[in-house]
């Protein structure tokens, strides 16, 4: 199969879709692989890593959407890059599709089949390919609430942790998932004093059993969330229904009712944001104020640590990249239902029941276009 790698032009993103070593997996298979001119100079992948393994270095994206059979990326595709796909051809990249009816809307129109990392399963009921961004979102959604924490950033002038005598940072993780896991472990970890709320008792016990007395374990309810949001320094959301947009748990009122210069970072905003305040944001400019409250909704944060989170992310999308090229999406698919559940469009058809009901479009299961 011929495979290509486009760079990435989504503002701030410097990831890119297959590191020199995923290449020489696919390569050393009998694949072709186009990369795209600097898709990695950025974090240290030069094009010359890329062709000792292999690649085919092109100037043009226009040559690989124009000749790859399967286009791998990291970010969903922007709309000059939508104009570019062809029916049939296979889009394996993050898509969040639901709070995105013009994306859904246009990748129905290419005639493209799109299978979102977000919404890959695996045996155990989570979301490989999802689980190493959130991993790094978790971790970074700390380290940037503690600097809009800061005066300068229109925060309240708090040190997360605090220092002897004076308290330490009050933090509201909304999802214990691993978003929330992790935002609580580098949060504890800066001596910040944190909750986590969630309504699976059994994420809540094992969070206990994991951090002890430590973490503070609140099961979620709409009285729990305004209690504990409105009185906290720092907010992170970090709840997710695969594939589907993000309840709205944080209302205006509530932040209406947060102190002035606390910090809402919305890691959930790639599938809509779960405040009612939130909308997606830049690395460029990745604040603004609501209320007195501010807010921090960078649609890609992983892209802010681009070399660590490329590697990440392909030590979990290799394997299915690997069984796309050699078997053929639709092969792959059938004989695999973890990847057969990463299926958001396929030639037209839209069939990820979550995104449908999202956008009230039609459903159509996928083992129904796979002939299953």
């Amino acid at each position: 199969m011929r495979i290509g790698v486009p760079k990435e032009i989504k503002n701030h993103e410097y990831r890119v879709g297959l590191t020199p070593a995923a290449v020489r997996e696919l390569t050393t298979r009998g694949h072709q692989v186009l990369v795209e001119r600097d898709a990695g100079e950025a974090i240290g992948l030069h094009d010359a890593m890329y062709t000792r393994v292999g690649a085919e270095i092109v100037a043009d994206p226009v040559e690989i959407f124009a000749t790859a059979g399967m286009v791998v990326k990291v970010k969903e595709p922007q709309p000059q890059e939508i104009a570019q796909l062809r029916p049939g051809q296979t889009l394996f990249t993050y898509l969040h599709l639901a709070p995105d009816p013009a994306q859904t809307a246009a990748l129905l129109k290419s005639g493209v089949v799109a299978i979102a990392y977000e919404t890959v399963t695996d045996v155990h009921g989570g979301l490989p390919l999802l689980a190493p961004m959130s991993e790094v979102a978790g971790r970074m959604s700390i380290q940037a609430g503690s600097h809009c924490l800061e005066i300068a950033q229109g925060g309240r002038g708090m040190l997360l942790g605090g220092v002897p005598g004076v308290p330490a940072a009050r933090v509201v993780v909304l999802g214990g998932g691993v978003v929330g896991t992790n935002a609580a472990r580098m949060a504890m970890g800066m001596e910040a004093h944190v909750t986590v709320l969630d309504i699976s008792l059994p994420t809540l016990y094992q969070l206990d059993l994991r951090f002890g007395a430590a973490l503070n374990t609140i099961y979620s309810t709409i009285d729990a969330v305004e209690e504990y949001v409105t009185s906290a320094d720092l907010v992170i959301g970090a709840v997710l229904l695969p594939g589907a947009e993000s309840p709205k748990l944080i209302t205006e009122a509530m932040v209406r009712q947060m102190k002035k210069g606390s910090v809402i970072v919305d890691v959930a905003i790639d599938q809509g944001g779960c405040a009612e305040t939130s909308h997606p944001t830049t690395h460029a400019d990745p604040t603004y104020v609501v209320h007195d409250v501010v807010h921090y909704c960078v649609a890609n944060m992983p892209g802010g640590v681009a070399r660590t989170s490329t590697f990440a992310l392909n030590n979990a999308t290799l394997p299915f990249v690997i069984a796309l090229a050699e078997k053929g999406a639709d092969t792959a698919m059938k004989d695999d239902p973890h990847l057969r559940a990463g299926l958001n469009i396929y030639k037209g058809a839209l069939t990820y029941k979550a995104v449908a009901e999202a956008q009230k479009r039609p459903f159509t299961d996928p083992a129904t276009v796979l002939g299953l």
